[in-house]
């Protein structure tokens, strides 16, 4: 069993992302099998270029993303990580499967899809480039190009996936023979959602994000925006409700979260309630932001180490575009 996971580098990652994304994806590197995890650096190409960033945030971006889960317990020796520009052989192959993609299909994938809803007018499609018209294709080269049994994702991703199967049918269809391994979306229907500053889902977009690696006295000074009411400090409140001891309860054990419940049921003030998250979430993250922090002083190591993971991964996206080579007559 072969699973893989992909990172887009678009911005700073956060609380939400640790607690939703993260710790579940890592767990694959626990259930057996061959796990893999990949820097879609190409893939936040759509979005991450001028007038409103710079190469050089392009090169950040990467850097910290891969920095943020290496601090946060990815382990190089046990998984495959890598960055997707380091495989050549995923946009040739990207080429071939577009080949045998309707444009139908591309009109109705929901990423599209939404971004032209709304609009009126002859051109429905100004401002949209290619890249964001043709993402579930190199999506589907990123998943095929590795033999992947299994992809998770959340519900907004399982069209990417059945795309990618589609295609690897229509391909094997054609050519008589399996030379694609059609790939499964495991959904993550249970994956925890975080409430923001403003109790809305901790969302970039939102603006309501708590930063994964803060500094301790920004993290607290966060945390201590978190939207409340005017409930009075000694009356009971439900905890089911609060925001904060939402947030809470995703870090702590289950004797602290109980503990809190407790204090929320006899009354706690809402000052005492987010210092008492604020010591929690550092307590969780201090651990990874030293190491986050020794990657960034040194990139290299990073650099160090998607390549070296590229290494182990180019073998297997090469054999399989040699496969499709043969098939399709371009064989050399």
């Amino acid at each position: 069993m072969r699973v893989l996971t992909g990172i887009k580098p678009t911005g700073t990652i956060h609380l939400g992302n640790l607690v939703g994304a993260i710790r579940p994806a890592l767990r694959l590197a626990d259930a057996g099998g061959e796990a893999m995890y990949f820097i879609a650096d190409y893939h936040a190409l759509t979005t991450v270029q001028p007038p409103d960033h710079t190469a050089a945030d392009m090169d950040r971006l990467v850097h910290e993303i891969a920095a943020a889960w290496l601090a946060c317990g990815l382990d190089p020796e046990r998984v495959t990580f890598y960055r997707q520009s380091d495989i050549p052989e995923l946009f040739e192959l990207t080429w071939i499967l577009q080949c045998f993609t309707s444009k139908g299909w591309m009109n109705k994938a929901h990423a599209y899809k939404a971004l032209i809803a709304d609009r009126e007018g002859d051109d429905v499609d100004a401002g949209i480039n290619m890249g964001v018209y043709g993402y579930p294709m190199l999506m589907a080269a990123d998943i095929v190009a590795f033999d992947i049994d299994q992809v998770p994702v959340g519900k907004d991703q399982v069209q990417h996936v059945e795309i990618a199967r589609d295609i690897a049918q229509r391909i094997n269809s054609a050519y008589g023979s399996e030379l694609l391994r059609l790939p499964a979306a495991k959904l993550e229907e249970h994956a925890a959602v975080l409430p923001g500053l403003d109790g809305k889902k901790m969302s970039k977009s939102y603006g309501n994000v708590i930063p994964l690696f803060a500094p301790a006295k920004q993290l607290e000074k966060m945390i201590m925006k978190i939207a409340t009411d005017s409930t009075p400090p000694d009356a009971p409140k439900d905890p089911e409700t609060s925001t904060i001891f939402q947030i809470y309860r995703a870090v702590a054990s289950a004797d602290e979260t109980r503990a809190l419940a407790e204090r929320y049921r006899s009354g706690i003030g809402w000052g005492d309630a987010k210092k008492l998250l604020a010591a929690r979430v550092e307590t969780e993250v201090a651990p990874a932001r030293a190491r986050f922090d020794a990657l960034m002083a040194d990139p290299t190591q990073i650099d160090a180490l998607l390549a070296a993971g590229a290494a182990k991964a180019r073998p297997i996206a090469r054999r399989t575009l040699d496969r499709m080579r043969r098939a399709i007559g371009i064989a050399r």
